[in-house]
């Protein structure tokens, strides 16, 4: 039936007419009695005070936008996560099926479209029949059902709590919903009320609007609805949990066959579809729609690191609540950096290296990409399951980024804290070798020493200047295996990854600048808490990564800055926000800045593009692409690393320890999936998840070529060591012989 704003007659003057009636002459004393005497005697006054209260009373209903779902996107439109509080997918009238306006029509208000809001006949109906047969049926109008719901939903936007249903309403309630009726009938034409009915109604649950229910129990558009599925789904707006199909089935199906019964009664359906819709079963089919990133549809860390910047930023908001209330409810569309091709071949080889079903609940396995010319969050994949109840492989901490955001402990970004980054420091110092103005092939005594107790290493930040060793017994860094001790160069010395050549190279540099070109780059401590990103430490041991604790994302955005030529640039989650109601939030722009010049840049890759053809990189298998690269692996072998990058794209592949330190926490005799590695090193585990990363992304990301440093970075002038052979002497190729040290008097020993 068309809509109409003209009823048969104004109930808003027929309804003042008949309480002033009712209070001068008492006529139907019990709609009297029900309705206007406690109202006057909670006044202590007479009919024409109840009149005056009526008068008194709102006539305009105060509506707050209905909350809608967030969706997070990937670049290509994909899916990542729902979030929501009610799960609503608002719709027009002209996408609702004829059935269901007609299912609900015929069993809650067949007079819809003949009343002005309030349906007097109704009224006494229901009193009659409730008096005389002892019922408590009610006869409130479509119209008065969603001023009731409008107003629960102001309530609980605005942090209050409304009881406006069932036995909980008082007569004062009552006169409040069928003025504000009136009012709304005034307002909105019949068909937009029922449109406003139809989406802010519960079905069940957090399943709000008749989209979000036809989705959820059937997996079909509200426009598809047939005659059945109508039925139940009119039905359950006067019960939700009463007549829930999925917890009380039988109740549902005879609750659908009432609707369906008074279908046919109102003429709305013919006696023959009548009988083929109760013949049928419920026929349900659920499909809920999960919320939050515990249900994402994938990249769950990564989901749950773009819900930690929204709530960081006062651009959503002034308060926690406040973002809350746009993140959850306001229908944002998070359109993300996140490559859903690159996502998934990283979640896989995550999944097929420490699968949490068969591996150790202590060991995890992360794997970040950055697009180094952007700073674009590619991926962000990691083993472990999201989600909040204990067990293993279960947790929500997202083990690729920090605890906090910038520093400042009031913005938590949920990251593990970070790990030890062993041997994937080193390229540090090689950038400040070359900075200095020294050359790649420069030989170096790698043999096996000890820096004595005071012996003095230039440091410029450290009290006069200087470092100097403090165990008595001195520093005594060791390689892998305690072998491969000898003279080499210094870029044989990165590709073999021994921890005596990285400590020849740094006794002749200013241990403050290598620290310095690491932090400017990106690294810093994951667990920083103090307003600012703190600084590793300098310390000879901090070179071969004992120096902190940095997180997968801090260490891809510095290796970035060797890929993009010196120029770092701020990783980045968000491309666009926009609410439903237009609103636009800002997002951060690409942001970058050089922090070394264009040749270190270049020199640091000659010498990891080393690392995979001569070093610990060049027995993985991971396709045609040149690469450059360099394994991690700290002294208690608790963490294990491999940074893969070329021009294109930046991967940080970590697997390690999360739950502690020391020596107690080596992976070693952990499984990991499903194997025990008889050898804990990041050339043997994180770097052959990177490699099948790779294989499954071939011409993404490619990049160009790198370019090479001047010559005289590769074979510049060389400084003789006083004394000493300059011939260099090769290694046993494959593996990495370096470690993060401990600062200990027997210095860094494991593979890394």
């Amino acid at each position: 039936m068309a809509a109409r704003k003209s009823p048969l007659f104004d109930t808003a003057t027929t309804f003042g007419r008949i309480m002033a009636f009712l209070g001068i002459s008492g006529l139907a004393g019990v709609l009297a009695a029900g309705l206007l005497v406690p109202v006057a005697a909670a006044a202590g006054t007479g009919a024409s005070a109840s009149i005056q209260f009526f008068e008194e009373l709102p006539a305009e209903l105060e509506r707050e936008a209905l909350a809608q779902p967030t969706k997070i996107v990937a670049t290509d439109g994909s899916l990542i996560a729902t979030l929501y509080e009610e799960n609503r997918q608002p719709v027009t009238l002209d996408q609702v099926s004829p059935t269901m306006r007609d299912a609900l029509i015929s069993i809650e208000d067949y007079r819809y479209y003949e009343h002005g809001g309030v349906d007097l006949e109704g009224i006494l109906g229901a009193i009659a029949s409730n008096v005389s047969n002892g019922t408590q049926r009610g006869a409130s109008t479509i119209t008065q059902q969603f001023v009731n719901n409008v107003l629960i939903d102001t309530a609980r936007q605005n942090g209050g709590t409304l009881t406006l249903s069932g036995g909980g309403k008082t007569v004062g309630d009552k006169l409040r919903e069928m003025k504000l009726a009136i009012a709304v009938e005034k307002e909105l034409s019949k068909d937009e009320i029922l449109e406003g009915y139809l989406n802010i109604v519960p079905f069940s649950g957090t399943t709000y609007g008749v989209q979000a229910a036809s989705k959820y129990f059937f997996d079909v558009d509200a426009k598809d609805l047939n005659i059945q599925q109508s039925a139940l789904l009119a039905g359950l707006v006067n019960g939700p949990s009463a007549y829930s199909p999925e917890s009380n089935p039988e109740g549902a199906l005879q609750r659908r066959n009432i609707v369906i019964d008074a279908m046919l009664t109102r003429g709305k359906i013919t006696q023959e579809q009548h009988d083929a819709a109760l013949a049928t079963d419920l026929g349900l089919n659920i499909s809920p729609t999960l919320s939050g990133c515990v249900g994402a549809a994938q990249a769950p860390y990564f989901c749950d690191y773009v819900t930690h910047l929204i709530m960081n930023d006062p651009a959503y908001g002034e308060t926690v609540e406040d973002r809350e209330k746009v993140l959850f409810r306001s229908g944002l569309t998070i359109k993300t950096t996140l490559d859903s091709r690159v996502q998934a071949a990283a979640q896989t080889a995550v999944t097929e290296t420490a699968n949490p079903d068969t591996t150790d609940g202590k060991v995890g396995h992360t794997m970040i990409s950055l697009d180094p010319k952007t700073g674009n969050i590619l991926s962000m994949a990691q083993n472990t399951r999201y989600n909040p109840e204990a067990g293993q492989g279960n947790t929500v901490l997202n083990f690729n980024v920090d605890q906090f955001d910038g520093g400042d402990p009031s913005k938590s970004l949920g990251g593990g804290g970070g790990f030890q980054p062993g041997s994937t420091y080193k390229p540090f110092t090689v950038a400040a070798w070359v900075e200095d103005g020294r050359s790649l092939n420069q030989v170096l005594d790698g043999t096996k020493k000890t820096y004595r107790q005071f012996d003095e290493w230039k440091a410029s930040c450290a009290q006069g200047g200087k470092f100097l060793i403090q165990e008595e017994d001195g520093y005594t860094p060791q390689n892998y295996g305690d072998i491969n001790y000898r003279f080499t160069t210094v870029l044989d010395g990165l590709a073999q990854s021994l921890n005596t050549m990285t400590m020849a190279s740094a006794r002749q540099l200013d241990l403050c600048r290598i620290r310095d070109i690491a932090y400017d780059l990106g690294v810093h401590q994951a667990k920083s808490a103090e307003g600012e990103e703190a600084k590793f430490g300098f310390q000879p041991s901090a070179l071969i990564g004992g120096g902190g604790e940095a997180a997968p994302m801090s260490m891809a955005k510095a290796y970035s800055g060797f890929a993009n030529e010196g120029v770092v640039c701020d990783p980045r989650a968000l491309t666009e926000v926009t609410a439903v109601d237009g609103t636009s939030y800002p997002v951060p722009a690409v942001s970058c800045e050089r922090k070394i010049s264009q040749d270190v840049a270049r020199g640091v890759n000659y010498a990891t593009q080393r690392v995979m053809t001569n070093g610990s990189g060049q027995l993985l298998e991971y396709g045609d692409i040149p690469m450059a690269g360099k394994t991690g692996t700290n002294d208690a072998r608790s963490q294990t690393w491999f940074m893969g990058y070329n021009s294109g794209m930046v991967t940080a592949s970590w697997v390690g320890n999360w739950q502690g330190e020391g020596e107690a926490s080596s992976l070693g005799g952990l499984q990991i999936g499903g194997q025990v590695y008889p050898e804990i090193d990041g050339s043997l585990i994180a770097g052959p998840s990177w490699a099948r990363f790779m294989q499954q992304i071939p011409g993404l990301y490619v990049g160009a070529p790198f370019a090479n440093p001047p010559a005289s970075m590769i074979n510049g002038p060389q400084r003789p060591i006083p004394g000493t052979s300059r011939t260099a002497v090769p290694a046993t190729p494959g593996t990495d012989n370096g470690g993060t040290g401990t600062g200990d008097s027997t210095g860094g020993t494991t593979g890394g």
